[in-house]
């Protein structure tokens, strides 16, 4: 059995030398490894080459696009030759935004956003959303899928809801995971443990912090702490 787990490693640094480093040490254990948008600024398409041409790394590019539909069209055409197994844009960009972002770069898991995981209900309320989080997030994985989104990024609160609303086609991504001893500690409002993201009805879990953090010089602690969670998700 592969020891890899269904985890995208978060790789939140603007350190390109230690991006490489930190897939090298997780790549047993890690499916997919999380570019966003602070590695995109600082490196750009080089920097996802800089990644991929040295690894079989897959790539979830999460560049969150949400701007007119022809915007969008050509950022994604713009990314296409990086060829990312996901790429994210905002589910209420609307129906017509992520349709040209599905039909820009069709090869790729055009991925919606439905509700930020650093958003509580109140948050929800006071941007303007008519209801709770667990409903918006619902209803945007709706649309997004009904306009060819291939994958959904939700909390893991709102997965079951998600999963019963869309069906099984479409891959869900939950961030804002956490072990125990974490669960409070930063800034997700909405959380649950890996596990119990996946058994909720996540395809992959989005984890960050609680793996990069244990980074040391010989890279054996962040060898250490991936092969645990994969672990623990594969044997739960």
């Amino acid at each position: 059995m592969s020891s890899k787990a269904p985890i995208i490693l978060a790789v939140d640094t603007s350190d390109l030398e230690l991006a490489k480093l930190w897939i090298s040490h997780t790549s047993e254990y890690v499916s997919v490894f999380k570019l966003g948008l602070e590695f995109f600024l600082n490196f750009g398409a080089d920097g996802v080459r800089a990644i991929t041409d040295n690894s079989d790394a897959k790539i979830f590019l999460d560049l969150k696009l949400h701007d007119i539909p022809n915007t969008v069209k050509h950022a994604a055409e713009s990314v296409s030759s990086l060829n990312p197994m996901f790429l994210t844009v905002h589910a209420s960009g609307g129906e017509a935004m992520i349709r040209s972002a599905v039909a820009a770069i069709p090869q790729t898991h055009i991925t919606a956003v439905t509700i930020l995981t650093s958003l509580s209900d109140a948050d929800v309320a006071s941007i303007g959303f008519a209801q709770k989080a667990m409903q918006s997030a619902t209803a945007l994985a709706k649309l997004a899928t009904s306009a060819g989104a291939r994958a959904i990024v939700c909390s893991p609160l709102e997965t079951a809801s998600i999963r019963s609303a869309i069906g099984k086609d479409a891959l869900i991504i939950t961030p804002g995971v956490r072990p125990l001893s974490m669960v409070g500690s930063d800034d997700q409002s909405r959380t649950m443990t890996p596990s119990d993201a996946i058994t909720a009805g996540a395809n992959f879990v989005v984890i960050g912090r609680p793996i990069t953090s244990a980074w040391e010089p010989t890279g054996v602690e962040i060898s250490k702490r991936a092969r645990a969670m994969a672990s623990e998700i594969l044997n739960s």
